[in-house]
């Protein structure tokens, strides 16, 4: 059965084996990596992700795609709003946590990473390019602000790649998706 986006989740799926296939090179899953993927959608990144992982746990709104998602033994499946979620809960330490987030949320959802920040060892997104721009954007520039100062106080950030459709389906078709990789620095 076909699922198609929902607006009001702002889903975009990725299609591009090639795309999918560097993000997760990119990440670079070990067996015991405890996992978490927000968003996992038809699971175009979970799939490959499982190749190399034991287990994975997921955090997924829409209630169809959390039904398809439960038949995969090797996923523990959050099935609420990832704003609600206690990511501090999931792992003592060394936590991994990628999506392919929406635009309509990205920016809360990276503000409520923050309060995990001591037990992540690193995050992989797939963002719009202008939230990636505000990122990593350097003090003095016009794309520079709380996003910046915030996330680049507690993470080392930089592109890992970059695609443009048909990477993916989306519901404006022109939105070229930009993938960042943030991890904690080491403690002095």
């Amino acid at each position: 059965m076909k699922h198609i986006a929902r607006k009001r989740f702002g889903q975009h799926f990725l299609v591009d084996g090639g795309i999918i296939e560097g993000i997760v090179a990119g990440i670079a899953p070990q067996p015991d990596d405890h996992m978490v993927e927000i968003g996992p959608g038809l699971g175009a990144i979970t799939h490959p992700l499982l190749q190399h992982l034991k287990h994975l746990t997921v955090v997924e709104l829409d209630r169809d795609l959390v039904a398809r998602l439960r038949t995969n033994p090797q996923l523990t499946v959050i099935d609420q709003d990832v704003l609600r979620v206690d990511f501090r809960s999931l792992a003592n330490s060394g936590l991994r946590i990628v999506g392919n987030l929406p635009y309509n949320i990205s920016t809360p959802i990276l503000f409520h990473l923050l309060d995990a920040v001591d037990v992540v060892k690193d995050q992989h997104f797939m963002l719009q390019k202008e939230v990636i721009d505000r990122m990593v954007a350097a003090p003095g520039t016009a794309a520079y602000g709380r996003l910046s100062v915030m996330l680049q106080w507690r993470y080392d950030m930089e592109n890992f790649c970059m695609c443009r459709q048909p990477a993916s389906i989306h519901r404006r078709a022109s939105t070229a998706r930009w993938c960042v990789w943030c991890r904690r620095p080491p403690r002095l």
